[in-house]
């Protein structure tokens, strides 16, 4: 998911990527050696990940005490349908046929618009010790795709499984979004090609299909199996 969601990344995130390496002296002026501006870009995105796991183990925590309701399987099944539709619509955003996502965006502005002050702290970017902080700052910035897996991690069931969840998410972003920043202009075109989102958002839709109809009904067996096991 992380990967496919790449395309869209490189749109949110790769402006402050491709800053970082000009901050560093980029091409121009490469006032430092390459081997730190490898190491500002994953610190950066170290940042980035871990306030993603965070966010995906407070969620966790909650789905899970949403499962001690009365009524568990209807908690259950509600969580995974939601998850799996944000996942349809994800791949639908991707590809710019729905704006269906634009809402949750909006509603994260918000928090962001508290945040982003912060950052000018940690601007420009001349080591780790700036980079660092700056990423952990960046994971708030309002992403469709990220509250997309948020929707999955609410449903993990734990705070530990929401937090590995939002770390694997986190991780597949990494590839997208570390070229962005070595070559920030070329690789941006390649990902607002059409086709590239095209083939990325049927891939993100795919998942959440065969989760609402390949998944979904086994789920239900298998909750119904686990709550006459308890009561008996």
């Amino acid at each position: 998911m992380g990967l496919m969601s790449g395309v869209h990344c490189v749109a949110m995130c790769g402006g402050i990527v491709g800053a970082l390496g000009a901050s560093t002296g980029g091409d121009v002026q490469p006032l430092l050696p390459r081997a730190r501006i490898w190491a500002i870009h994953f610190a950066y995105s170290a940042g980035r990940v871990a306030t993603y796991c965070v966010l995906g183990a407070l969620l966790g925590a909650l789905g899970a005490s949403s499962l001690l309701l009365e009524n568990v399987l209807s908690v259950q099944m509600v969580l995974y349908v939601f998850a799996n539709l944000l996942l349809v619509a994800m791949g639908l955003y991707l590809m710019g046929r729905t704006r269906l996502l634009a809402p949750l965006e909006r509603a994260g502005s918000h928090l962001w618009r508290r945040v982003q002050p912060l950052t000018r702290r940690w601007l420009p970017v001349r080591g780790v010790a700036q980079a660092l902080p700056l990423g952990l700052l960046w994971g708030f910035l309002p992403c469709a795709m990220v509250y997309g897996m948020l929707a999955t991690a609410l449903f993990s069931g734990s705070a530990a499984r929401g937090a590995l969840t939002m770390l694997a998410f986190g991780l597949g972003t990494l590839p997208n979004l570390l070229l962005a920043g070595m070559a920030f202009r070329a690789f941006r075109e390649w990902t607002r090609c059409t086709p590239v989102r095209i083939v990325a958002g049927l891939l993100v839709m795919a998942m959440g299909l065969i989760g609402l109809f390949y998944h979904a009904p086994r789920l239900s067996d298998a909750i119904w199996r686990g709550a006459l096991c308890v009561t008996g």
